[in-house]
């Protein structure tokens, strides 16, 4: 008698790109490419800000990060570009 196993591939999470077209990987830094305001947190990201550490979520247009001021900060990405 043999047993076959069968292999599940892994789901694949769709690759998150910013706005220049680059793929963004958990711990990349980014550069903000315009002046967002942000909800409920009473001041705006200028552009050229830089983000550090960021990590990717389910969505692949989105991505969470942290900011000094802001926490919980989720950024679309087609706001940003890799540093």
């Amino acid at each position: 008698m043999s047993f076959r196993t069968s292999r599940v591939a892994a789901p694949q999470r769709a690759e998150a790109l910013d706005a220049a077209g680059n793929v963004l990987a958990d711990g990349d830094s980014v550069v903000l490419i315009k002046d967002l305001k942000v909800k409920d947190a009473g001041q705006a990201l200028k552009q050229g800000t830089v983000i550090k550490s960021i990590r990717l979520t389910d969505d692949p247009e989105e991505i969470d990060c942290r900011h000094e001021a802001i926490r919980g900060l989720v950024l679309r990405t087609a706001f940003v570009r890799k540093r």
